[in-house]
């Protein structure tokens, strides 16, 4: 099986060499770990303090690690923090990140890349998130003797740790010192099939939206925008979701309701957002100012990094990505007390699932399910205002992962 896994790593590499000669995300996956031993080693050659080693797949695994690096950091400012990105996209939003001393991408899992690696690195504590099973870097790490864990981890009783012929991956698992598992059943999961150095600790990802929410900055324009009546904001969106969203919000005009729509693209580009507003109607972001926007009725935002605070201001949200490869981050709405509804997919999205239960989340496979829903929430002011309660308890009563996982590295740490 070691010998499988290396040849698909490498093939792995072979065909993202092939796809960065026509794709941009590609080029920058090759051209981002070129030279990266040199860049690493000239990097960390006059580091004399221990080195806490973090590593994210992406964009959305380091949101759940940064209240753990930033506690991280703040407990122990004698080390030195390396972050690691395996995407692009994690990558690129986040290379200037502030609490991290040295950011690079992580090379591709072959046992000389891992190996050397290591060497280079000498890290004291290495931490994991979520989804990252790199065999030969976990084998590399214990060989050396640097305790492993694996944080906000979620596992599934189909994933093929669990399969016929998944004993060796399920093996290395043993191989963290600890895996902090979000929710009872990845615990259940992983005891049952033999895999014992498990603790529920919760997803650190609530920790971080409580944070950003009480960080949440005001904006003048959407509060001129929303004026007195109610808004609608969809987060996230692709294009898949926009054209169900449109013929929604066409119908609530048409009705009466006194309903602005606020729309925040996942992806600014310019065909984008012309397209969107051409087909709502709608004003740009960044093209107006406070006085502009009183009598708009749709406003396409076109900034990244705002849609974390403008939900302060929504009634109800829709979140994108449900139409397509999944859903984004409920989390980022819901803590300021409002419903959100998202598309189909997303069954393999705890928080999703444990919304849908406490009925502060509804999740719409269809234009006509998400117009029923939507009129509900905007319609009925106790119904919204419940839904909106039980949503935001969701997460205030599931908050305090990072303090489990900050327990544990401050007792490994401290002994060492």
């Amino acid at each position: 099986m070691k010998f499988i896994y290396s040849l698909g790593i490498r093939f792995y590499g072979l065909a993202i060499f092939i796809a960065s000669l026509f794709n941009d995300k590609a080029k920058k996956w090759r051209l981002g770990r070129k030279d990266i031993f040199q860049n690493l080693q000239k990097a960390l050659q006059n580091n004399k303090s221990p080195i806490a080693w973090f590593h994210c797949a992406s964009l959305g695994e380091f949101e759940q690690g940064r209240p753990v690096i930033e506690e991280f950091k703040q407990k122990f400012p004698q080390y030195k923090i390396l972050l690691t990105f395996f995407s692009p996209s994690g990558y690129e939003m986040r290379k200037d990140y502030a609490s991290a001393d040295y950011i690079f991408y992580l090379p591709l899992d072959t046992v000389s890349n891992a190996k050397r690696f290591v060497e280079i690195v000498k890290p004291s504590v290495t931490i994991f998130v979520k989804y990252e099973f790199w065999h030969n870097y976990l084998n590399q790490l214990q060989q050396q003797g640097v305790p492993t864990y694996l944080i906000s981890a979620v596992f599934r009783a189909d994933q093929y740790f669990f399969k016929w012929y998944g004993k060796w991956f399920k093996d290395h698992l043993k191989d963290y010192k600890r895996i902090f598992v979000q929710d009872t059943d990845s615990e259940k999961i992983l005891k049952s099939a033999g895999v014992s150095n498990v603790e529920l600790a919760g997803d650190t990802r609530l920790d971080r939206v409580i944070a950003l929410s009480e960080q949440a900055k005001t904006d003048a324009i959407i509060e001129e925008f929303k004026g007195s009546g109610t808004l609608w904001i969809c987060g996230s969106t692709w294009a898949e979701d926009e054209k169900h969203i449109l013929p929604v919000y066409n119908q609530l005009q048409s009705s009466g309701e006194k309903i602005k729509l606020l729309l925040v693209p996942h992806e600014i580009n310019e065909s984008h957002i012309s397209q969107m507003l051409q087909l709502f109607s709608a004003v740009k972001y960044s093209a107006v100012n406070a006085n502009d926007v009183k009598g708009a009725n749709v406003l396409v935002v076109d900034k990244m990094g705002l849609l974390a605070s403008l939900y302060r201001y929504a009634d109800v949200a829709y979140i994108g990505g449900g139409f397509g490869d999944g859903i984004h981050s409920l989390l980022e709405a819901v803590v300021y007390d409002i419903p959100v509804v998202f598309g189909p997919n997303h069954k393999k999205f705890n928080e999703a699932i444990g919304l849908i239960k406490v009925n502060g989340g509804f999740a719409v496979s269809s234009t006509e399910e998400l117009q029923k829903r939507i009129n509900r929430l905007v319609t009925d002011d106790t119904y919204r205002e419940n839904c909106g309660e039980a949503a935001k308890a969701y997460v205030w009563n599931r908050r305090g992962a990072t303090q489990k996982i900050m327990a544990e590295l401050e007792l490994i740490l401290k002994c060492n």
